[in-house]
């Protein structure tokens, strides 16, 4: 009591607060200086004491801008303007990575409202690379190898290069990997502060403030967190390199991206948005069920579901109602059942493109990218598909303005070709393309957006060889070995998830399978996750969907002529009395491998306690048609020999050579 409001923290507060909370003392003071801090913004709004010294205390106890404009009111673009008008901007530290015994030069900064900065000048041009953040669902480690690569690149051909991320845990954040770390969030505001310092560093008499010629930006490469920042940073002044924030707009805007394929003359599946209940029933009575359903704006297919009913789209809509407004409607689109779904990965430098790999899923269209398996090369697509691939690909790059890396996801059924979806990013597939091609598409499209063309990089210059091939996956040759990408999924570690796959992203990483046919390959593939290795031999259970059946005939019937004992029943939880059920007997570990393709929709569907019984006893479970017949294949290669192991450097000079017979014959 009668202590000023915003004033330092009480001690006596601050014990009484980590006595409550089990904190560290030391913490505790730490919340109760940033507590003090607001109320000092709060006082600034009044009139009751100055607005610059509160935005400075504020600052310096890590109080951001949009929190900040929520005490002084406007928004954190206000605020910004308001502190560097002030001069509350932070300077940039080194990280004293020898503890003191000599001097530091790591150039590894951190952020501090101080007055003194650390970043060396430098008249050089250079690059910021935006690294992804924390590793999450949807944004993994493969767009920290897409940032790595692009650093080397750029660094071969005379920049400097700036990384920018916040994840201790990745190579990225090496600190000798660039030129320059700042072990900064990927937010608006830190990423802004970066670019000014970068900016002042290249200060000359001619440019007193700094060249902004000499500093770009990559948002490319980290994934959709540092693509959503692109637009901020342009208004802000900053030289986004590569594509540009209009065209990246154009792809993630449903309707914006339905016109250009209009206009470049490529289907799409049939769909619409809607915000309540009635517009849904509307769109999926023209559409036809069942449709794909998805709220826009999220990550990794959150949420995103098939629905086949109007009671299951009410549910839907119930579940997900906090996610869905008229400024974010439900996406809302026709299922293409039977399709089969191809990702493509391609460079375009605005006047030619290069299509780095195509990749066919193992899983049927509606399982997520980012949870199937998927093949190179495409293992029932022939060359004519290919080439109408990288036909579509070109003209929807071109349209949309692309200059860097694009991800196309597709649906082929049949000899129809519907696009799914445009990313004119890189994806999570650009390093299992690069290794199973050998092309590096990182550092190609790194290249491209710092203004180098293809046909230059096909020569390669003084400071580095040729980086691109003279053909591409549609012009050239076939490898003559598979590459097999698998989803490594978490199921052990959350005890009664549903192992069963679907449009929502459930994987935590990738792993790879090599060989010089597909079903070694894909049987690698699956002692690579750890929880899915095939079985030679033992006993299988098979419990298939009514639709399934006829289709599941003969790869059941291959694995009974291999050798293994078949159980099947289509009442899988019921049991004589006295007699253990089928869950009771994957737990006891009396099965091998389970073939469940479930029946129905929702999470407790026909099936979720032989999958998640399945799980807990470290069987492996295979819930699609697609991934069975795959399966099967796998386990008749490993029953002919143990798999042999390979160089990967040796299968990259067995394509090249053939590019090069190819290059020569043309």
């Amino acid at each position: 009591a009668g202590r000023p409001v915003g004033a330092a923290p009480d001690g006596e507060v601050v014990d009484r607060l980590a006595a409550a909370t089990g904190y560290d003392r030391w913490f505790a003071w730490q919340l109760a200086e940033v507590r003090a801090a607001l109320l000092q913004l709060g006082l600034a709004a009044e009139g009751r004491v100055d607005r610059a010294g509160a935005l400075g205390r504020a600052k310096r106890h890590g109080v951001t801008d949009a929190v900040a404009a929520a005490w002084l009111g406007g928004d954190a673009a206000d605020v910004r303007a308001e502190r560097v008008q002030a001069g509350v901007t932070p300077v940039f530290k080194t990280v004293d990575t020898c503890a003191g015994e000599f001097p530091a030069v790591t150039p590894y900064h951190y952020s501090s409202y101080e007055t003194e900065t650390e970043v060396a000048p430098s008249p050089a041009a250079r690059v910021i690379i935006l690294g992804s953040g924390p590793n999450r669902i949807g944004q993994g480690i493969e767009f920290d190898y897409c940032c790595v690569h692009a650093v080397y690149a750029l660094r071969e051909a005379g920049y400097e290069t700036v990384m920018v991320n916040c994840n201790p845990e990745t190579v990225s954040t090496d600190y000798d990997t660039a030129d320059r770390l700042y072990f900064e969030p990927l937010t608006l505001e830190h990423v802004l502060a970066v670019y000014h310092a970068e900016l002042a560093a290249t200060a000359t008499p001619a440019h007193p403030h700094g060249d902004p010629e000499k500093v770009g930006v990559l948002v490319q490469l980290g994934g959709q967190t540092p693509l959503r920042l692109a637009t901020g940073l342009a208004a802000a002044g900053a030289r986004i390199l590569g594509t540009q924030p209009e065209a990246i707009d154009h792809a993630e805007d449903r309707g914006r991206f339905a016109r250009v394929l209009d206009r470049v003359g490529i289907a799409q599946p049939d769909g619409g948005m809607a915000a309540d209940l009635h517009e849904a029933l509307g769109v999926a009575g023209r559409v036809g069920f069942p449709v794909l359903v998805r709220p826009s704006y999220v990550l990794g297919g959150r949420a995103m579901d098939i629905v086949y009913t109007a009671e299951q789209m009410r549910a839907w809509l119930q579940d997900n109602a906090g996610d869905i407004s008229p400024a974010h409607p439900v996406l809302i689109d026709e299922f293409l059942e039977s399709a089969i779904e191809v990702d493509v990965d391609a460079v375009y430098d605005g006047q030619e493109l290069f299509l780095g790999g195509v990749m066919e899923h193992i899983e049927e269209a509606g399982v997520h990218s980012g949870d199937s398996a998927c093949v190179i090369p495409p293992s029932t697509l022939g060359r004519a598909q290919i080439a109408q691939l990288r036909d579509y690909t070109e003209r929807i790059a071109e349209a949309l303005g692309t200059r860097g890396l694009i991800n196309i996801q597709y649906a082929v059924r049949d000899t129809d070709i519907s696009v799914i979806e445009a990313n004119p990013r890189a994806s999570r597939t650009v390093p299992f393309v690069s290794k199973a091609t050998g092309v590096p598409l990182a550092k190609v499209a790194a290249r491209v957006m710092a203004g180098a063309t293809l046909a230059q990089l096909r020569l390669g210059d003084e400071r580095q060889p040729p980086l691109v091939p003279a053909v591409d996956a549609a012009a050239g040759p076939e490898p003559r070995h598979t590459a097999v990408k698998e989803a490594v999924l978490p199921f052990d570690r959350f005890p009664g998830v549903d192992s069963r796959l679907g449009p929502e992203m459930r994987s935590t990483g990738e792993v790879m399978g090599l060989d010089r046919g597909f079903g070694v390959a894909f049987a690698k593939s699956q002692a690579g996750t750890g929880s899915m290795v095939l079985p030679t031999g033992g006993t299988v259970f098979a419990s298939i969907a009514d639709r399934d059946k006829r289709a599941m005939v003969y790869p059941v019937k291959r694995l009974a002529e291999l050798g293994f004992r078949v159980l099947a029943t289509d009442k899988h939880s019921e049991a004589a009395p006295g007699q253990p059920t089928i869950v009771d007997r994957i737990r006891a570990g009396e099965v091998d491998l389970v073939l469940n393709t479930p029946m129905g929709s929702g999470p407790r569907v026909d099936g979720y306690e032989i999958r998640t019984a399945a799980v807990g006893a470290g069987v492996p479970c295979i819930t699609t048609l697609s991934g069975i017949v795959a399966a099967v294949q796998g386990v008749e290669a490993l029953r002919l020999g143990h798999p042999s192991a390979r160089p990967l450097q040796a299968y990259h000079a067995e394509l090249d050579a053939a590019r090069a017979a190819g290059e020569q014959e043309g």
